[in-house]
């Protein structure tokens, strides 16, 4: 976000705002609609709930392995690219020496620490990046006189070679319209009909449907705290026109040479990349405009929250390959296999990310926001349609998502073959356009757009050829059936144990006339424990477990009962229930006005 969008503001002014600002509805209809229907019946991750929903193992197996291929593209890839950013302006070493450290360290982080420690450090550090961005923004905005300041001083900066020669070089001035939001359907670099449309394909999947996201309100206490969470989310997301928006456009100012460079000879010798420098214009701002110790202390966050990110990140690819991957290929894997299993899986999802780079630094004139929404636009509507139509209509089939799915996958990844066959020409490098129009005339959001519309068709006329779910299967699954009494039915070919790994074992252990529950155990397949404090150590540090016999009794198992009841209730306190919803309408309100108000 501090690379992304404050590279994205220097080079082509606040238009990108759209991106965050639009966040704000996605995450209150997170909190509103879609958590109450993935806890009422108990997923624990998003593809558990499209198991859940529509049965069989295709969607699921077909959505863990989607994921897994989008971390790569749009998660790691861009996490150890913008921390790279930042380490080689600070240190002056290579890109991938800079990516290396960054992975060294979070291995460790990984490694050592969960889910747990990500909300904790995630915690901590947005106080700090908070504070640190709020100093920068006043004194940045101070630096050029406010609003007026702001606007005049943009509009006339440039690169020397961009102003000495502005017939060769004018796609190196700003843009006529750097500061509109909304902007032409056609002209526009950001068409106010994709930023309308087309994003809401992508947001909805992002903040709706990820599991990187949605996994933070599944582990909450309950629906209230879910909700209250998204809501602090979505206020959030308010803040980044002034944390980091602003000091983007002022750090284009204040370093016109490097940051708007126009020339591909000038751009490789400032920062390695000639397809432009604007993603320098936050680390910029933080090395060479903030006081010393500030600037320390705000570098160490965004390493930190860098790191932390990553950790969120692998943890997340980690739960999918064990709980929807290899559990249905090994239904009685020990505790022991499956971390094995989520450490290699960091280790080679590490490994593509680190070779995906170089393809990165080049597409979509160098600035990375613009490649990760584009490669978003290209595979991710059709998920967002899979879910929405799973969600809110109760004739979908499986047959109908799956096929859906893969139609549109084909029509999604040759598009994004062409985009990355035909490339952009780089400014100032006098190449003429010779992109088919499909790509130079289409805009990647007009193609979410497109491609929603064609996945809807296909799913639903699929779907209606096809015999619709039983009812009982869909039982709390879609928002109509969230408060029904029961679970659905478990498919009788997909019955795989999630969550609490003695399910199936009380079932046929457990008598259900026993006198004295307190006297009988379950003991599940015995590991053996390591032999020396070695291989205990490292089974403990590295496996994330000790290897020991789990044993537990009836009461136990009653009670994790009866907390698996609490965790999928929807029940809330009225009075807190009527504060959040307020407060959320609030929210809205207040992000539609600046909307309004700035463009």
């Amino acid at each position: 976000m501090f690379i992304g969008i404050a590279g994205s503001a220097a080079a082509s002014g606040i238009a990108v705002i759209i991106y965050e600002w639009i966040a704000v509805y996605f995450l209150v209809l997170l909190g509103w609609i879609f958590v109450p229907v993935y806890t009422s019946c108990g997923a624990f991750t998003t593809p558990g709930y499209l198991r859940k929903r529509y049965g069989g193992k295709r969607i699921r197996i077909y959505s863990s392995i989607f994921a897994l291929i989008g971390f790569v593209l749009f998660n790691i890839s861009i996490e150890i690219y913008s921390g790279g950013v930042f380490l080689k302006q600070l240190l002056g070493w290579n890109m991938y020496l800079c990516v290396v450290i960054i992975l060294l360290v979070t291995a460790v982080y990984t490694i050592i620490g969960g889910l747990t420690s990500v909300i904790y450090t995630d915690t901590l550090q947005t106080v700090v990046l908070i504070a640190g961005s709020v100093v920068l923004f006043v004194l940045s905005y101070m630096e050029v006189g406010g609003w007026g300041g702001l606007q005049d001083k943009y509009m006339s900066s440039a690169a020397n070679e961009t102003l000495l020669n502005t017939s060769y070089y004018g796609c190196g001035l700003p843009r006529e319209d750097a500061f509109t939001i909304l902007r032409h359907p056609v002209t526009g670099d950001i068409p106010w009909t994709g930023s309308i449309f087309g994003l809401s394909t992508l947001g909805l999947y992002v903040w709706c449907h990820d599991q990187l996201i949605v996994q933070r309100c599944l582990a909450a206490k309950s629906i209230s705290h879910a909700k209250a969470g998204s809501l602090l989310g979505a206020c959030l997301k308010i803040m980044p026109f002034f944390l980091y928006l602003i000091p983007g456009m002022v750090s284009r100012i204040l370093y016109p040479d490097e940051v708007a460079c126009a020339d591909p000879e000038t751009c490789s010798r400032v920062c390695d990349n000639p397809a432009g420098c604007s993603n320098m214009a936050y680390p910029l701002m933080v090395l060479r405009f903030l006081p010393s110790g500030l600037r320390g202390l705000m570098l160490a966050a965004l390493v930190a929250a860098l790191m932390s990110s990553m950790t969120s990140i692998l943890n997340s690819a980690s739960s999918i390959v064990t709980l929807d991957i290899w559990r249905v290929a090994r239904k009685r894997a020990s505790e022991l296999e499956l971390m094995i299993v989520g450490r290699v899986t960091v280790l080679v999802l590490v490994a593509t990310s680190i070779l995906w780079l170089p393809i990165l630094e080049k597409v979509q004139g160098g600035m990375f926001w613009f490649y990760m929404q584009s490669i978003r636009s290209y595979l991710i509507p059709p998920w967002c349609m899979l879910f929405m139509l799973g969600v809110f209509w109760k004739r979908t089939t499986e047959a109908g998502g799956f096929w859906g799915l893969i139609l549109s996958l084909v029509v999604g990844v040759v598009r994004m073959v062409l985009d990355f066959t035909y490339t952009t020409p780089l400014c100032g490098s006098g190449e003429t356009d010779e992109r088919p129009s499909i790509i130079a005339k289409v805009d990647f959001l007009h193609f979410a757009i497109i491609l929603a519309a064609f996945t809807t068709i296909c799913m639903v006329v699929i779907s209606l050829f096809t015999e619709q779910r039983p009812e009982r299967k869909l039982r709390r699954v879609t928002w109509w059936t969230r408060h029904d009494k029961h679970l659905p039915d478990p498919d009788t070919d997909d019955e795989e144990v999630e969550g609490d790994r003695n399910q199936d074992v009380i079932g046929t252990m457990i008598s259900p006339n026993l006198t004295d529950v307190n006297k009988f155990e379950i003991q599940l397949p015995e590991v053996k424990a390591p032999s020396n404090r070695f291989k205990t150590a490292c089974m403990t540090w590295v496996c994330g477990t000790t290897g020991d016999t789990v044993k537990q009794s009836a009461w136990e198992v009653g009670d994790d009962q009866r907390q698996r009841e609490r965790d999928q209730s929807l029940s809330e306190n009225p009075f807190w229930k009527r504060v959040l919803d307020i407060s959320a309408v609030i929210t809205i309100i207040i992000t539609t006005v600046l909307i309004g108000y700035f463009n």
